[in-house]
């Protein structure tokens, strides 16, 4: 499923995707690029294989325009999904990436698809019809002031001009898309959803992320982290277990009940 918009990254220990298993296509945050989950993906091996999505106008696709509309996104993205799939798969979202896996898993509904196995969002809130304070950004120092707040970025980056300018219409375009995002109501999915949040997040509540429930009729699990907006780097061993072992479990099975990691 190697595309224009997936990559795969070489890592020890090799995938056992290859050889049937379920692939994990991870969805980077507003900003991010597929490298972002190279950390995850070594976490993962050999038992998960993680295709990480390359969104337009950064690293390798640098000079291509960058998009700044979720549903142009999504729908982008189910086509490639649809075109390349071979065996299982499931989504892994974080922050506007779980706003992208969730749309893209929409998509593929609509379409007849099958669609991922599973769907893990973190640090991102429920859609709800009020949009978040916190994805309206009106000017390039409202995204450097947020960025900042959330941590994502190195402070090096956004202090040297040359850089900045290099990640700034990347940044521009996610929170343009994530900032004009309207949720559109819907029958919910019949998919595992498993929410992971920080518990020190500035953007998003442990109450909103538990809202995710509303948004499948199959079971959801919640698990609370302790750390911010990317507790995930501190709690990558914890995560891959929690990912491996949704994926090996038979499907339909309890809900868990929410939980706490240190």
């Amino acid at each position: 499923m190697d595309s224009e918009w997936l990559r795969r990254f070489a890592v020890p220990g090799g995938d056992s995707a290859a050889a049937g298993g379920t692939a994990l296509v991870c969805f980077p945050h507003a900003g991010g690029a597929a490298s972002a989950y190279v950390p995850l993906a070594r976490a993962l091996a050999p038992d998960v294989a993680v295709l990480a999505v390359q969104y337009p106008g950064r690293q390798d696709r640098r000079h291509e325009a960058p998009l700044d509309d979720i549903g142009e996104l999504a729908d982008a993205l189910a086509a490639e999904v649809r075109r390349g799939t071979e065996g299982p798969y499931a989504f892994f979202g974080h922050s506007m990436g779980a706003v992208l896996a969730y749309e893209t898993a929409r998509r593929l509904r609509a379409a007849g698809q099958a669609g991922p196995r599973h769907l893990f969002l973190s640090g991102r809130r429920a859609p709800a019809l009020d949009p978040s304070p916190h994805d309206r950004m009106l000017t390039d120092a409202d995204v450097m002031a947020a960025v900042r707040r959330l941590g994502g970025t190195t402070p090096a980056v956004l202090d040297d001009p040359e850089l900045r300018e290099m990640v700034m219409p990347a940044l521009r375009a996610d929170y343009r898309a994530v900032g004009r995002y309207a949720w559109r109501p819907g029958a919910p999915l019949d998919v595992p959803i498993g929410v992971f949040v920080g518990d020190g997040d500035p953007v998003v509540t442990v109450e909103q992320a538990g809202a995710w429930r509303d948004f499948t009729t199959a079971a959801t699990t919640l698990e609370v982290f302790q750390g911010g907006h990317f507790y995930l780097d501190r709690h990558l061993p914890a995560i891959a277990r929690s990912v491996t072992g949704a994926l090996a479990a038979p499907a339909g099975g309890p809900a868990a009940r929410p939980g706490v990691r240190s």
